[in-house]
């Protein structure tokens, strides 16, 4: 064999680890959108159950975003010294802990407590993760790699989570948490066989994760997520009733719905990584611009059933735009502290998640119905956009100031 190609079977194989680990760590981001999305796709018949209101029951959506906000920046600055690849085993043996609790809770307060034992993991997993992902491939192609990873979350929305109802709505909505549960510890032996040794930080420490809090940018884009995110969590929340009962179509037809949400953050994953590649911040802002457009489409066109469909379509896909563009700016933000940055977009993520089920439950309970959650969600979308574009103001006045030579006048304004 020659040495060119020798060197070209070597990178050959190198794709195919590198593929194969990417894999792997998707399979936990399958299992995690299953059990975060199908929540909400199963609502009513846990409400039933327990003889709880739908609202009420929203609240085992409200903690496992808690469980999120809270487990991903303090496990991953507990773990700041540990190999990469222990961690991502012990995050999905975590998550099927969590998910075996939530499967045989025996009451609506224990099912709660058990979702935010099962939000823990989340953030880490999918923060440890990106960054293992980015570190595995060449600098322009980050944004591909973590959006693989993602892809894992959207297949999740566009399969998983649709059986996972269907499912649920003829055997038991229990049946969801089992499945998660199996899909975690499968993941787990799948990282080990597949996901390389890497170490944590050279000089990795809980204080130098925590440095990235100090960063202005790195805070602008973390409430960008928690505004901005919330406008489709308070929408794609309620998506069960909203389909049923203002769209006017049958129960079966929910998981369908659900679905095409999952189709479109696919397609939104795997066009999106190449946006990022491009520009990160270009895809933030265009993103909460479209996705401000297509939940204000929504809120005019829920009562037309092929026109509710397409607008579905088209939140999931920028929502996920906007995931994998937040993602890799706070990566970017925070270069020594990649982790926690990632990691915190997550929580960042789920506090959208929490407020966004909030405050479309408030506009329920208020009477206004369920299409009044695409107004709220195009007011927080709005208002994500408006704090992302005063983060690039701030940068580029920044940038100004460090680049002035000394001495030169300074203009006012």
């Amino acid at each position: 064999m020659t040495p060119s190609v020798d060197a070209e079977a070597r990178s050959s194989r190198d794709r195919r680890d590198v593929t194969k680990a990417l894999a792997a760590l998707a399979l936990g981001g399958f299992g995690i959108g299953v059990t975060e999305f199908a929540t909400m796709g199963l609502l009513p018949q846990m409400a039933e159950s327990f003889g709880v209101s739908i609202p009420a029951t929203g609240n085992a959506i409200t903690f496992y975003a808690l469980g999120v906000v809270v487990g991903a920046p303090l496990i991953v600055s507990l773990a700041a010294r540990l190999p990469r690849k222990g961690l991502l085993m012990g995050l999905m043996v975590a998550l099927a802990v969590g998910n075996v609790l939530s499967a045989v809770a025996p009451s609506a307060s224990l099912l709660v407590a058990a979702r935010f034992v099962a939000g823990l993991p989340h953030g880490a997993f999918f923060g440890v993760a990106a960054v293992v992902a980015a570190a595995l491939v060449p600098p322009g192609r980050r944004g591909r790699a973590v959006a693989r990873i993602m892809i894992g979350l959207t297949i999740a929305n566009l399969a998983g989570v649709p059986v996972a109802t269907a499912v649920g709505q003829q055997v038991g909505w229990r049946s969801a948490y089992w499945a998660v549960a199996v899909i975690a510890v499968v993941t787990a032996l799948a990282v080990h066989r597949y996901v390389p040794r890497i170490a944590a930080t050279h000089g990795a420490s809980i204080v130098g994760e925590l440095r990235a809090f100090g960063r202005l940018q790195v805070w602008f884009a973390l409430v960008t997520g928690m505004i901005g995110f919330g406008g489709m969590f308070a929408v794609y929340s309620y998506i069960s009733p909203t389909t049923t009962e203002v769209t006017g179509l049958p129960e079966a037809a929910v998981p369908w719905m659900l679905a095409v949400f999952g189709l479109g953050q696919t397609v939104g994953a795997l066009i999106g990584g190449r946006f990022v590649d491009r520009s990160v911040l270009g895809s933030v802002i265009g993103s909460l611009i479209a996705s401000s457009s297509v939940l204000a489409l929504f809120g005019l066109t829920a009562t037309l059933p092929v026109l509710a469909v397409v607008s579905v379509f088209l939140i999931g896909f920028t929502s996920q735009v906007l995931a994998g563009a937040l993602q890799v700016h706070l990566m970017d933000a925070s270069p020594d502290a990649p982790s926690l940055a990632s990691a915190s977009n997550h929580s960042a993520l789920n506090i959208a998640n929490a407020a966004g089920a909030w405050l479309g439950g408030l506009a329920i309970t208020a009477g206004w119905g369920y299409a009044s959650t695409t107004w709220v969600g195009v007011a927080l979308s709005l208002t994500g956009l408006a704090v992302a574009l005063l983060s690039v103001v701030v940068a580029r006045a920044s940038r100004s100031r460090v680049l002035a030579p000394a001495g030169a006048p300074r203009t006012r304004g």
